[in-house]
């Protein structure tokens, strides 16, 4: 479960305050994979940030009853002049998971080959998509957050990254960012609109890809 209570976020543009997400009071459903759509600008990324605690809100809190994972595509997640293998390392210690699987499973996930052991800042964006989503997966949360990462590497990563994103959805819930509407139907059976600071839930994922297609003007 996972709670939104009062929520709202704003940020000072221009000299001006933009309100991205406008005292927003919803509870999403347990164990669902959700589609979350907006336009370009409409505080996507913002409102992942903040379920997964790395942005505070202005005002509210997000109330939940399970483990939260790290914004999946955020590369952030890394210390750039750490290996991957030293994030891994870290990062296991951080949630109290085997290191030496946890290791072991991202390295053969990720297929880096040798630059898993070289620093992350020599890495591609797709090196570091397949590093950060690698770690995702080996590490179990209630709720995973993604954000567009799937789409990175060739068509056998594509077809691993779902095959695993699957198994974990069989046990936990997700909060999907991707413009690709066609790859948001393979993984989502519902979806989260936001627009104007607001949010609204659909139980039927096509129901809201239309609604999100007349907001968008297509």
């Amino acid at each position: 479960m996972i709670r939104f209570e009062n929520l709202t976020k704003s940020f000072m543009v221009n000299g001006r305050r933009k309100i991205v997400i406008d005292d927003l009071n919803l509870t999403l459903p347990t164990g669902r994979s959700l589609a979350l759509l907006g336009r370009n600008g409409a505080g996507k990324s913002t409102l992942m940030n903040i379920i997964a605690g790395n942005m505070r809100p202005d005002h509210g809190r997000i109330v939940t009853d399970g483990t939260i994972s790290w914004p999946v595509g955020f590369g952030g997640s890394f210390h750039p002049e750490l290996t991957g293998a030293q994030n891994t390392r870290f990062l296991a210690r951080v949630y109290g998971v085997d290191t030496d699987e946890l290791i072991a499973f991202v390295r053969d996930f990720a297929a880096l080959g040798q630059h898993f052991f070289m620093p992350v800042r020599t890495y591609s964006s797709g090196m570091k998509s397949r590093l950060t989503f690698g770690l995702s997966m080996g590490i179990r949360f209630d709720l995973y957050l993604v954000d567009e990462v799937t789409a990175a590497g060739d068509a056998a990563f594509r077809a691993k990254s779902k095959a695993v994103f699957e198994a974990r959805m069989a046990e936990a819930g997700a909060i999907m960012v991707n413009h690709n509407l066609g790859e948001l139907r393979d993984y989502c059976q519902e979806a989260i609109i936001l627009e104007h600071g607001r949010l609204q839930y659909f139980a039927d994922i096509d129901e809201a890809i239309e609604v999100h297609k007349r907001n968008m003007g297509t």
